[in-house]
């Protein structure tokens, strides 16, 4: 909404503002908004900073912007390569494991095929060995051809790569004509010019040429059955055998001829060991070997059985290709295996056969190709995607931290305003407060001194309503401004000792003229567990329990209101404490609901925790945590509404704001108070039955007597209490306890008329309640004239409890009959007090308000006083004149802080004074520091003795300066205290208010000039 308004100071250029003031607006208080300072930053700056947030977003996306355009293919290109590098890594690991497998399985056959050949050829070496021995040695040959075939085939199982073995006797020339005579056969050449074309191996006997002379013969006569046919011929005529027969001979071991076809077209070798006449030492000259020779004996294997059966036997998953060569010469000679040789992984083992003068190698390949390395590929291509989802990562945290810090950047701007803002706010609560309250202060100030003049029943009935309904816009106004507070997190709570149960009473003071409008019952009863004097905020538990309290008020048409303070402690260790759930145990008889539900959820009372969980266990040992209730037999709420009672702003229903009013914010700031107390709220509700409310708080003990307060004049007196219902009598003898008087509860009065009969001591004061003197009354009679008959100086003072909702005058009779004291209820400490000191002669009736400080009191403190009362406001500054000097005060006006300053410039001779806070040009602040450096100068002087006259017999000038505003904000309290003012007095004047003031300053005159 757009309004104009002038300044105060009257003419002047007209100022539009708009203004959005939630949860005001409905006052009208959103026209206030053109009464608060302008609180934007200038234009310029604010622009400034604008723009320079804005540039430096731009700056910094830019900055990675730019970073991406090269990093990212960078980043790729580096994750390329590493993937790269662990592919090849990876593939020349799969190769190197495939061929260490390959070297294994190699390996492995190179030397099984070993052993077995060497298993074999240790076989023919024995069977040499059985020729020497069982031929040679004897002098009879134990062998013959046939014997040597038969043990040749029976021990071929131990050969079993031999194809055949034969042996071959050493003959010298001059012994061949004799040797072929015993054998009958002719020496024979192993290779004649006819089977040499067709065959490698020797022929027939039959056909073979005889062998012509030469040194030395080898002829074969002995043979296996299946070679039979090479016997008579001689090994020394081939160029191999002879090679391998010489050879044998001279190195003592097994030798092996080169590879040829055998008659099987298959391939072969064959093994040839010598056999001596004696044994040789190990270490035997070749020459000495070749002397001692006298045989040889050849055995025939074949090298592809032989490759064969070994690979059967290491046959494994992978199969591969096997290849046997002699590579004695310089071009070698297959063995075994195919030509086809093939380019692929190729491992080469080397054999030993036992013939140094051979070489054998063993070369192995795979038959299968090598497969795909798909780890390796799917590990490179997993790191490489990993690579790409780090990067994005990066990339995406890096843009997600500069836009972060970019947020930063505009939230720290934003939370700058929102700051900035606050401050408004508040000021903004502190002038509504002022400039709602300052004119309220002006009406009901002079509605307050229209009071006070001659005025027929008539006007003072039009006075009264008028400023009821001023009180009930300031209390209004007061809330919405606490629901303010409280939103804003700006609401505080004060540390200042306090009696509670005289705030109990006190309330129940403001409420009494309502209860007896609509004849209810209203009582309070603190616990004696509770101390007497509290350390908390006593306004605040005031403002709870009056909004509790004005709400029973208000929702209930018959029946009761009570009022109940207790410790924690009390009700859980007795949860039985006065629930009020029988409708004979409540204060009026009207049933209530149950008040154990109203606490039944806070977590204080919860069964699942522990001692050492409980709040109260938990503060410290001068903490106390109350339980206080409001029970009330009123229309109840319903159970649909009763999830929004605390709710701002929130009704039962539209009928109850129509018949009831209110702005459904009372409970609402109440469980804010109380969440700030350390406490919890919570009721229990019954349509047509009732409500009760209850909150917990936490406050400190203070250290003082239980019993200071107590009256001392009623310390001997005793009491009767005579009251059918035990609540109600409870209560009556809480407040005589007050009192310091000893009383006694009956609830049958024939057993006491019995007891005054047989002479007991009669009590000195009677309170009877009014329902049971009607109840009783066929007993009454008698028992007051008991009471009168007994001979005592004093009588007994008879009282009647009055409730309010019977007519005093329509019982008239029963008083002046009886000559009964009337105490109209609720009862109250102070009130009661009165009541018994005026029955007992003891107090003067016309300084006696019922306990209220009077005129005359604060008259005598403010009578001649020359006070001085600053206030730029003219209706104020009259309000404020006027309200002290109907205490006596000499008041002197000053319309600015300016001419306050020049009146206040020391000496003067002013006992305080009253200034206002918010004032044009300069305020009450500014004007209480300047007063106070004059009288810090003066004071000076007068330590060094150079004082002005006026001030002789004077140790310290300083004027109480209290300020006066209608601000209630709590900041402006404090910022009183720092500008070095004395005390707080808020607008409108409240008699008890003004005296708590100025009491600190005029009862000590000697400290005040």
């Amino acid at each position: 909404m757009t309004v104009t308004a002038r300044g105060r100071s009257g003419g002047g250029a007209g100022m539009e503002e708009k203004c959005d003031a939630p949860g005001l607006g409905f006052l009208g208080l959103d026209r206030m908004c053109v009464l608060l300072p302008p609180l934007r930053l200038p234009e310029k700056l604010s622009a400034s900073r604008t723009l320079r947030t804005h540039l430096f977003t731009n700056y910094r996306m830019r900055k990675v912007r730019d970073s991406s355009r090269w990093l990212i293919p960078l980043w790729v290109g580096i994750w390329v390569f590493i993937a790269s590098l662990i592919y090849l890594r990876m593939s020349y690991q799969a190769v190197e494991k495939r061929r260490e497998l390959l070297a294994i399985m190699c390996d492995d056959r190179a030397r099984m095929l070993q052993d077995q050949l060497n298993v074999s050829m240790n076989h023919l070496q024995a069977l040499a060995i059985l020729v020497s021995t069982f031929h040679h040695s004897k002098t009879r040959s134990a062998i013959d051809q046939k014997t040597f075939a038969w043990y040749a085939e029976r021990t071929a199982f131990e050969r079993p790569l031999t194809s055949g073995v034969a042996y071959g006797v050493k003959v010298t020339h001059a012994e061949r004509e004799q040797f072929e005579r015993q054998q009958g056969w002719s020496i024979k050449k192993m290779y004649s010019s006819k089977t040499k074309k067709q065959s490698q191996g020797p022929g027939n006997a039959e056909d073979a040429e005889v062998r012509e002379p030469a040194e030395e013969y080898a002829p074969v006569i002995f043979a296996q059955d299946a070679y039979k046919h090479v016997i008579s011929f001689d090994l020394l005529s081939g160029a191999d055998d002879r090679d391998n027969v010489l050879r044998a001979r001279e190195s003592g071991k097994g030798v092996l001829t080169a590879p040829f076809k055998l008659l099987n077209n298959r391939l072969g070798v064959i093994s040839t060991y010598a056999v001596y006449k004696y044994e040789l030492p190990p270490n035997a000259r070749p020459q000495e070997r070749i002397q001692a020779a006298i045989g040889y004996l050849g055995g025939i294997f074949d090298i592809e059985a032989l490759v064969d059966k070994s690979l059967h036997q290491l046959a494994g998953k992978q199969s591969i290709m096997v290849n046997v060569y002699d590579t004695t010469n310089e071009k070698p000679i297959s063995m075994y295996g195919s030509n086809d040789t093939g380019s692929g992984m190729c491992k080469v083992s080397t054999l030993n056969f036992g013939d140094p003068t051979r070489k054998h190698e063993m070369h192995c390949r795979f038959i299968q190709s090598p497969p795909w390395p798909w780890l390796a590929i799917t590990t490179s291509i997993g790191i490489f995607v990993i690579g790409l989802l780090v990067g994005y990562i990066i990339y995406a945290t890096a843009k997600r931290i500069a836009r972060v810090e970019d947020d930063f950047q505009e939230m720290s701007l934003l939370k700058k305003r929102a700051e900035d803002a606050d401050i408004a706010k508040s000021q903004f609560l502190a002038t509504v407060s002022h400039e709602i309250r300052t004119p309220m202060n002006g009406v009901l100030g002079m509605l307050q001194m229209l009071m006070d003049t001659d005025l027929d029943t008539t006007q003072q009935d039009y006075v009264r309503t008028a400023q009821a309904s001023g009180k009930a816009l300031v209390s209004l106004i007061n809330e919405v401004l606490d629901q303010a507070k409280i939103e804003s997190g700006k609401l505080e709570l004060e540390a200042v000792p306090f009696d509670l149960r005289t705030v109990c009473d006190d309330i129940l003071s403001l409420f009494c003229g309502k209860a007896q409008e609509k004849g209810l019952e209203l009582a309070v009863f603190v616990s004696d567990q509770v101390p007497q004097t509290l350390i908390g905020d006593p306004g605040r538990i005031r403002q709870i329990i009056t909004n509790l309290v004005g709400n029973s008020i208000k929702f209930t048409e018959k029946g009761h209101i009570y009022l109940t303070v207790h410790v924690v402690e009390e009700i859980m260790h007795c949860l039985e404490v006065e629930t009020g759930t029988q409708y004979a145990n409540t204060l009026s008889g009207y049933p209530v609901a149950n008040r154990k539900r109203s606490w039944e959820n806070f977590r204080l009372f919860s069964r699942e925790l522990s001692s050492s969980e409980m709040p109260f266990a938990t503060v410290a040992s001068d903490s106390i945590s109350l339980i206080i209730s409001v029970e009330d037999t009123g229309v109840g709420i319903p159970s649909d509404a009763q999830s929004r009672v605390f709710t701002p702003f929130m009704q039962v229903g539209p009928s109850i704001a129509r018949i009831h009013g209110g702005t459904g914010i009372g409970l609402s700031i109440s469980k804010c108070l109380v969440g700030l107390m350390k406490g919890e709220i919570g009721f229990a509700s019954k349509p047509q039955v009732g409500s009760t409310f209850t909150f917990t708080a936490v406050l400190m003990r203070a250290h003082s007597s239980v019993n200071e307060n107590k009256s001392l004049e009623f310390k001997e007196i005793n009491a009767l209490v005579v009251d059918h219902r035990p609540v109600r009598a409870k209560v009556t003898k809480y407040h005589l306890q007050r009192l310091g008087v000893h009383n006694e509860l009956i609830t049958d009065l024939g057993q006491y008329i019995s007891k005054i009969n047989c002479g007991s001591q009669i009590a000195k004061l009677v309170l009877i309640d009014k329902e049971t003197w009607l109840k009783e009354s066929h007993s009454m009679p008698l028992l007051v004239t008991k009471l009168r008959n007994k001979d005592q100086p004093d009588s007994t003072k008879l009282f009647l409890l009055e409730n309010p909702k019977s007519s005093v005058k329509s019982n008239s009779h029963i008083f002046r009959e009886y000559n009964l004291n009337v105490i109209m209820k609720p009862l109250r400490a102070s009130m009661l007090q009165v009541s018994l000191q005026r029955a007992l002669g003891g107090i003067d009736k016309l300084h006696c308000r019922n306990g209220v400080v009077g005129n005359s009191t604060l008259g005598s403190l403010l009578h001649k006083k020359q006070i001085i009362v600053v206030d730029d406001n003219t209706v104020n500054l009259k309000v404020a004149a006027g309200a002290l000097k109907k205490y006596g005060a000499e008041v002197t006006c000053a319309d600015s802080g300016k001419k306050a300053i020049t009146l206040l410039k020391p000496p003067h001779s002013f006992d305080a004074c009253f200034m206002d806070i918010q004032m044009p040009e300069m305020d009450g602040f500014e004007a209480t520091r300047r007063i106070r450096v004059m009288e810090r100068d003066l004071n000076e002087q007068i330590e060094r003795g150079e004082a002005p006259p006026e001030c002789a017999g004077v140790r310290q000038w300083r004027t109480p300066i209290l300020a006066m505003t209608a601000d209630v904000i709590q900041a402006t309290h404090e910022q009183c205290l720092k500008s070095e003012m004395d005390g707080y007095v808020s607008k409108p004047f409240e008699g008890e208010q003004l005296y708590r003031e100025v009491a600190r300053f005029f009862l000590n005159q000697d400290q005040v000039q």
